[in-house]
């Protein structure tokens, strides 16, 4: 199903065919502030994490010669922080799609996540988390989440903060990803896994979600008001259908992977685009992309029941879908929806507020990048004043140099 009106359709293609309008405030759909950022050169693949009191978290990575840092500052209304180093290393992954993150945790502390590489090869790599107790001036000793330390890909991080000041992470495993025997059903199979970890930094033990996912797709997960935790990612079979799956822990148990919607996209390689989750309540919302029968769509799903269950899924794109979506779910059981088009040789971000009933009906493109480079996954995060948007801002130049862009945006007329 379609939810995305004709009308609406025009006004994004009106603007996709302008030279000069890029901007959302150039149309009065969405009123957006650009908020700067206080990055340097070579900064890239942003995140963003709410705090309680309404402040915004920015963590991005930035490569100085053969080092690079994980780095951190928090927006208060229209101030930046000073910039606070998270981790340095010249063992530091980077990559356009498996970036670090922060979250705030109960309390009022911070947790991290990022890849350091643990051999020789480009694939090689573990998950470091590290913990702070004063905004991110200063960090624990990174842990490695997983017991496992072959020289295998371990990434694509998702932190779920519990009441306690603890977290559950979880993550893609290569553990098993060459090592099974000839004739196999799981040949190659990366693994969703996940473990807690209490506020002190002791682990609880892992447990193994799903023996078989797609390779390379990013992992999401949110609690729900109940406090269960629902995970989404992109799922694998035998048959190479790799579809969006969810798992939930509910009473300390996780359920059996359950597919969101039978897609049946069939392709033998990882499309390098997972899906978002977000919560407010028990009511959920998922979005993710697919290109099943070579048509690529935007879809969303809600769910009023904690993801028991979801509501046939919605088609949201515009007809030349990227994906490489984010969503932010509100307590009216609408949400907020991003995503990439392609446009003009070029890529545009695209926001919509989303109901159950009406669907999409005012798509905005935020901004349209027609140089070279990427804007990668733009990120959002809900503060005080308004919805936050970050994202890489290719800098016009031979060199390939970037830099991060935020801006707010109005949720209110």
């Amino acid at each position: 199903m379609i939810k995305c009106s004709a009308a609406s359709t025009l006004i994004l293609g009106a603007l996709f065919a302008s030279s000069t309008a890029s901007y959302a405030e150039e149309t009065g759909l969405f009123r957006l502030t650009d908020r700067g950022s206080p990055v340097g050169i070579n900064a890239r693949e942003p995140s963003l994490a709410p705090l309680s009191d309404g402040r915004v978290l920015l963590s991005w990575t930035e490569e100085s010669g053969t080092e690079a840092e994980v780095r951190m500052a928090i927006l208060n209304g229209s101030e930046w922080s000073d910039v606070r180093t998270i981790n340095v290393s010249s063992k530091t992954y980077i990559n356009w799609a498996d970036f670090p993150s922060v979250v705030a945790l109960a309390g009022g502390g911070l947790a991290a996540q990022w890849l350091e590489l643990n051999g020789p090869g480009d694939y090689q790599y573990d998950v470091k988390i590290a913990f702070s107790k004063d905004e991110g001036r200063s960090w624990t000793d990174p842990i490695v989440p997983h017991d496992d330390r072959s020289q295998r890909e371990h990434g694509f991080v998702s932190l779920v903060p519990d009441q306690f000041g603890g977290l559950t992470a979880l993550w893609l495993d290569g553990r098993e990803y060459d090592s099974q025997t000839e004739g196999e059903s799981f040949e190659n199979a990366m693994q969703l896994r996940a473990r807690q970890i209490n506020s002190d930094g002791t682990l609880n033990a892992e447990s193994l979600l799903d023996v078989r996912t797609c390779t390379c797709c990013q992992t999401s997960a949110a609690r729900t008001g109940s406090g269960d935790i629902v995970a989404v990612y992109r799922d694998r079979t035998a048959d190479e259908i790799r579809d969006i799956s969810a798992v939930r822990q509910a009473d300390g148990e996780w359920t059996e992977p359950a597919t969101i919607h039978n897609d049946g996209w069939e392709i033998a390689g990882c499309p390098v685009n997972g899906p978002a989750i977000d919560t407010m309540g028990d009511r959920i919302s998922v979005i993710w992309f697919t290109a099943a029968e070579n048509e690529p769509k935007v879809r969303i799903a809600f769910s009023d029941d904690g993801g028991a269950q979801f509501d046939e899924p919605l088609r949201i794109d515009l007809g030349a879908a990227a994906g490489r979506v984010d969503v932010l779910q509100f307590a009216d059981g609408s949400a907020l929806a991003l995503w990439i088009e392609y446009v003009g040789g070029g890529e545009a971000i695209v926001m919509c507020h989303v109901t159950p009933d009406a669907g999409c009906v005012a798509p905005q493109a935020l901004h349209i990048n027609r140089g070279g480079g990427s804007v990668g996954f733009p990120r959002m995060a809900l503060g005080g004043t308004g919805a936050f948007v970050a994202w890489t801002q290719p800098i016009s130049g031979a060199d390939g140099s970037t830099t991060i862009r935020v801006v707010e945006v109005a949720l209110t007329p």
